[in-house]
């Protein structure tokens, strides 16, 4: 492995290390390898997203022959290429929701920026410029862009950067956990939840609230799995006030969940979805902003009264991107991905459910191939965060890929995933778990 500092400005990274990054060079199925040949086991799929695993030799030859036929025709000016155009009917033809139009860009980042304008010009278009202003989550991550980081409710992506104008409002986050809420039933939570939503459109106006949007599962908050019932109460707060619901399935989207879409799993009823990362497998940048019928009718009436539809990249609708999304579908519904998440992750689910009330550990959460072990500094007398760095040290030396958010450790692996794999990544969590715990003892006696 080289010793030379990077040239990259590295993302989510601090930019003072002066370690070279652990660098990848290989993948096969659920592993990868790194510079130094050595294995491990992704268990998070490189950023949830690797669904297929690696090295599926249909993504390839899709990619190579589309590269051969055509490398690349853009999508404006009322001139496009076939595979765009064939992979919005495949997607149409999944869709949770009455659709009307697909958008194509290239990140989980661009469709929340493209559906956050596509929900100011949806209001605009009837005569409501004034509504403007976006509702999100505390602890919500919807990209780094300037709208949808805006739109992200952690703290470190703001920092700096200047973000989070008045128009981006933020709700409290639908954590079971949340110390607001503590002593409350389920039922109770909720209730104080919507209660909280419905104060904070009325104070700052429902007049001026153009959408809402949220993931069905919170995933770089620390996977958060709102309360039964948390969705469908706030849908009547919206549907009361005229404000539009913008699902950002970015993780969730193409089989996580056990459904094509989490939309679907969790009877969510938004306008517009956000996808991405599984749409291809991550094998190459594409993500697709589905927006339904009624928004779309509306984003063209208004398209008239200006001429034209001001939004695009250069690369919306990509060819070789197309190609390779089109035949990452076509095996999704041809293996039945879906099917196969809801064969494992009861798998999965017993194994992380043995971490529950163990020792350091405070929650143990999982939904569909997305599991979290939240540890617990207060237990180990740590700094917030300290625990989840290092089990995710201690895991990656027994070759084991996780993440962690804070002290929360995440399992998204490959959608491929297989019983038997389940029990690997699982023995070498327990080891690592068991590792760390053995250390902390010592320390302490």
């Amino acid at each position: 492995m080289s010793t030379a500092p990077t040239r990259m400005l590295e993302p989510h990274t601090p930019l003072y290390l002066d370690t070279p990054p652990h660098v990848i060079t290989e993948g096969s199925g659920i592993e990868v390898r790194d510079a130094e040949g050595r294995w491990y086991v992704d268990g998070v799929a490189g950023l949830w997203s690797v669904t297929l695993g690696y090295s599926e030799p249909r993504l390839v030859r899709a990619a190579t022959e589309q590269m051969n036929r055509l490398p690349f025709y853009g999508s404006f000016n009322h001139r496009t290429n076939d595979v765009a155009l064939a992979l919005a009917a495949d997607i149409a033809e999944i869709s949770p929701i009455p659709m009307g139009r697909v958008f194509f860009g290239n990140s989980g980042s661009d469709a929340n920026d493209s559906a956050i304008k596509f929900a100011r010009y949806y209001h605009w278009a009837q005569g409501r410029p004034e509504r403007r202003k976006v509702i999100s989550h505390h602890c919500g991550y919807h990209g780094t862009t300037l709208a949808a980081g805006s739109a992200t409710g952690l703290p470190h992506i703001h920092h700096g950067f200047g973000l989070a104008g008045d128009d981006f409002l933020s709700a409290h986050c639908p954590d079971p956990l949340h110390p607001a809420s503590r002593g409350m039933s389920e039922e109770e939570q909720v209730d104080w939840l919507v209660r909280d939503f419905e104060n904070l459109v009325l104070e700052t106006g429902p007049e001026t609230v153009a959408a809402f949007i949220s993931e069905p599962i919170l995933g770089a908050g620390g996977l958060i799995i709102p309360p039964a019932g948390y969705f469908a109460r706030i849908q009547e707060v919206l549907d009361r006030h005229g404000i539009l619901f913008i699902a950002d399935e970015v993780i969730t989207g193409y089989g996580r969940t056990g459904q094509m879409f989490a939309t679907t799993a969790l009877g969510l009823r938004p306008d517009i979805i956000t996808s991405a990362k599984g749409l291809s497998s991550s094998y190459l940048p594409v993500s697709a902003t589905l927006v339904g019928e009624r928004v779309s009718e509306v984003l063209a009436e208004g398209s008239r009264q200006i001429g034209t539809f001001g939004h695009g990249f250069t690369y919306s609708g990509h060819p070789v991107a197309a190609a390779v999304a089109r035949e990452t579908l076509a095996i999704v519904r041809e293996r039945d991905i879906p099917g196969h998440v809801c064969a494992v992750a009861p798998h999965l689910a017993r194994g992380l459910e043995k971490f529950r009330g163990a020792e350091l550990v405070r929650d143990v959460r999982h939904y569909g191939l997305l599991g979290g072990v939240q540890f617990d500094p207060e237990q180990a007398d740590a700094e917030p965060g300290r625990l989840g760095q290092e089990i995710l040290e201690v895991a990656k030396q027994r070759g084991l890929l996780l993440r962690a958010m804070g002290d929360t450790v995440v399992f998204a692996p490959p959608l491929i995933i297989t019983p038997g794999q389940v029990d690997e990544v699982l023995e070498r969590f327990t080891a690592a778990y068991d590792d760390v715990l053995a250390a902390r003892r010592r320390q302490a006696a």
